[in-house]
């Protein structure tokens, strides 16, 4: 893997990414700069890796390179559990809820939505991944829908209140949270490693992987379920970034030339690392603050997604 020139050429980018976004700064107050920006490269990387590694395997499960997690509706539903706390709490939600439980209802919540859906689609043996797809997608609809529809009803402060849990941001991360978060998501992704080697198989289709010896349904749900674990995680932790998984994990497909998904994962990490902290420079240096990350990715992964959709159609 570390052979790979590309994966080389690409750890030293994110270094010096990593430098530049540190070190840049005219002020004199180092001591106090240093180690808040320490916190937020670490909570970058952290949620880049999330997002690399459900993003990688979620396409290996659906044999599908233009879908990620958020088809299942948990940007959606994460949307719209805040919705409806500032809905009943209106513009005093953080003097009535804390950070810390807006974070363990958020996770809580977004996580028995998983288990739920996976109980339902997966009950049966013969039921299809296909159909958890499409019923992800369409409750991911309904919640934008009644998301949208309280939206319009919340008066200008309780906008305001909601919509800073709209975009995604690094800015405002709750240190403990942080510290916590990073101890489940770096057990899910140790114990997600498990899988590479069966996942480099499920690659090949889901009869070929069926044939060759692998429990198809016991590997598609446990790592189901660790994906559900990091994106509820890193989404209740920082918001959602819908694109950002589409835009990394096929740019990942054409830079890295290996079915190995050992490989492929940490070059996702990498790549998604030097997107999230180069865009954040960006936010920060080049914007001013006037936008947010999200916006900024969404944006760009919404034309790369748009471009992938074209060059599928004319396959």
């Amino acid at each position: 893997m570390f052979k790979d020139k590309t994966i080389v050429t690409m750890a030293i980018i994110l270094l010096l990414i990593i430098a530049v976004f540190m070190f840049t700064y005219t002020g004199t107050k180092l001591d106090y700069v240093l180690p808040r920006r320490g916190f937020k490269v670490a909570a970058m990387l952290l949620i880049s890796c999330c997002i690399a590694y459900s993003s990688i395997v979620f396409q290996t499960i659906a044999s599908n390179r233009i879908l990620t997690p958020s088809i299942m509706g948990f940007d959606s539903f994460f949307l719209l559990i805040q919705a409806v706390i500032v809905f009943a709490y209106g513009d005093q939600t953080f003097k009535v809820l804390s950070s810390e439980w807006n974070f363990a209802l958020s996770v809580v919540l977004m996580l028995l939505f998983a288990l739920g859906l996976y109980y339902l689609v997966f009950k049966k043996e013969s039921k299809s991944i296909y159909l958890l797809l499409l019923i992800g997608l369409l409750l991911g609809t309904l919640f934008r829908s009644i998301s949208s529809f309280i939206t319009v009803i919340l008066n200008p402060n309780e906008f305001q209140v909601l919509q800073g849990a709209m975009f995604a941001s690094f800015d405002k991360i709750n240190l403990s949270l942080l510290g916590f978060s990073a101890v489940i998501l770096m057990a899910a992704m140790v114990y997600g490693s498990y899988f590479f080697k069966q996942l480099d198989v499920l690659s090949l289709g889901r009869d070929h992987a069926i044939s060759l010896g692998v429990n198809y349904n016991q590997v598609v749900r446990q790592n189901l379920l660790i994906i559900a674990v990091m994106v509820s995680v890193s989404t209740a932790l920082v918001g959602p970034i819908t694109f950002l998984g589409i835009l990394v994990a096929n740019l990942t497909y054409q830079l890295v030339r290996s079915n190995n998904h050992r490989t492929l994962i940490f070059a996702c990490c990498l790549l998604t690392s030097i997107t999230v902290i180069g865009g954040q420079y960006l936010v920060e240096h080049l914007f001013n603050m006037s936008t947010t990350i999200s916006i900024i990715i969404n944006f760009v992964g919404g034309i790369y997604f748009i471009y992938l959709l074209l060059k599928t159609s004319k396959l």
